[in-house]
């Protein structure tokens, strides 16, 4: 089964960039519909974007739509989050998720923090 290694959390200011990354191992990352998920303290999990294995497109929570991006590198079995235009309110830590019909997997995690 599919083992992952989130990483790309840090400090960064306000309307800066980041790029997190999920490295997977065990398995291809285009076995799995791949997710991004956040948990800011003190509230609950929420999805921030999906990456279909095959098929349908991309999709966002409105909160980060048209600042991030999803994006597969299948060479490198890596899922990355490109996140642009950041704000105070996108501090949390970011999950990676792999999920098809025999598995659901979690990465450990990376946190993220927007603040001047």
């Amino acid at each position: 089964q599919v083992q992952l290694v989130g990483s790309g959390g840090g400090l960064v200011e306000p309307g800066g960039s980041l790029t997190l990354s999920c490295v997977a191992s065990g398995d291809t990352v285009s076995n799995y519909d791949m997710k991004w998920y956040r948990q800011a303290p003190g509230k609950e999990r929420e999805l921030v974007a999906v990456l279909p294995k095959a098929g349908s497109s991309t999709n966002y929570a409105d909160s980060v739509k048209g600042r991030f991006t999803i994006s597969r590198d299948n060479a490198k079995n890596t899922v990355y989050l490109q996140m642009n235009s950041l704000k105070p309110e996108d501090t949390a830590r970011y999950y990676c998720n792999a999920r098809n019909l025999w598995s659901n997997k979690w990465g450990q995690g990376t946190m993220v923090t927007v603040s001047s």
